[in-house]
C-alpha cells in the first residue's frame, strides 16, 4: 500500500495543486465586485440635508462654488474638475473634534500627494473667524501642501447652502441665527463626475483606512 502511494504521489500531488487552483478561481468568480454607492438627498440622514432637497433620489451632484483659500487665490468647480476629492466642514478655533478630524485628514493627504487623481477641500463654517491670514496659519501648523489640499472660506450663505444642499454633511444651527452650521465628523468623498460616494467618520483611523480604499477604487474606475 505504502509502495503504491509512493507511486502515485506525483499525480495526488499535481490533483491537489489543481483542485486549489479551481476552488481559488470558482471563489473568485463569485465573490462580488467591489462597488462604491452613489449617494442622493434621499439617502441621507435628513438632519444633514436641506427640506428642500429631502425627496431628490437621482442625478444628485456639488453645486458650482467659488472661494478663497489659505493663500487668497480663489476655488472653484473648476480647480476640482475631473477629480476625486475629499470634502469636510471645520473652523480653526474648534477644540473639539477638529484637530482630530485635521489630523486624520493629514494622513490621507500623505497616501494621496503623490497621485495627481485626487484632492482635498476643507470649508470654515466660522468664515467671520477664519480669515484668510488665520487659514494659512492653521494650514502651516497642520502640514498643508497648497497644491493638494485648499481650506476656503468665503460666504457664510454660500458655505451653508453647499454644505446642506451639495455634500449633505451639516447640521442646522441655533434656529434664530440666520445661517449657522453644525459640523459633523463626516469627510464626504467626491468622484470625477461632482457625485457624493461615501461619508466616513473623520475621527476614527479605520475609517480613514476604508476612505483610502475607497479613493484608490474610485482611481482605477
Amino acid at each position: 500500500m505504502k509502495s503504491l502511494f509512493y507511486k502515485y504521489r506525483k499525480f495526488f500531488a499535481v490533483l491537489f495543486v489543481f483542485s486549489s487552483i479551481t476552488i481559488y478561481l470558482f471563489y473568485s468568480a463569485l465573490k462580488p465586485a467591489k462597488t462604491l454607492p452613489i449617494y442622493n438627498p434621499s439617502d441621507v440622514n435628513p438632519e444633514l440635508v436641506d427640506s428642500t432637497m429631502q425627496y431628490i433620489s437621482k442625478d444628485h451632484q456639488i453645486a458650482d462654488f467659488k472661494f478663497v483659500n489659505q493663500n487668497g487665490k480663489t476655488i472653484t468647480q473648476k480647480d476640482y474638475e475631473g477629480k476625486i476629492y475629499v470634502a469636510d466642514f471645520f473652523f480653526t478655533t474648534c477644540g473639539s473634534i477638529c484637530p482630530k478630524m485635521t489630523t486624520n485628514l493629514a494622513e490621507v493627504q500623505k497616501a494621496i500627494k503623490n497621485n495627481p487623481k485626487v484632492m482635498l477641500l476643507s470649508h470654515t463654517v466660522f468664515p467671520e473667524i477664519d480669515s484668510i491670514p488665520v487659514l494659512k496659519a492653521y494650514a502651516l501648523k497642520n502640514g498643508v501642501i497648497d497644491s493638494k489640499w485648499n481650506l476656503v472660506t468665503g460666504d457664510k450663505k454660500e458655505i451653508y447652502t453647499l454644505a446642506r444642499k451639495s455634500y449633505l454633511a451639516v447640521k442646522l444651527g441655533k434656529p434664530e441665527q440666520l445661517y449657522d452650521m453644525v459640523h459633523t465628523e463626516n469627510f464626504v468623498l467626491v468622484d470625477q463626475k461632482r457625485r457624493v460616494r461615501g461619508f466616513y467618520d473623520g475621527t476614527k483611523k479605520e475609517d480613514m483606512t476604508r476612505l483610502i480604499e475607497d479613493i484608490n477604487f474610485l482611481c482605477t474606475q
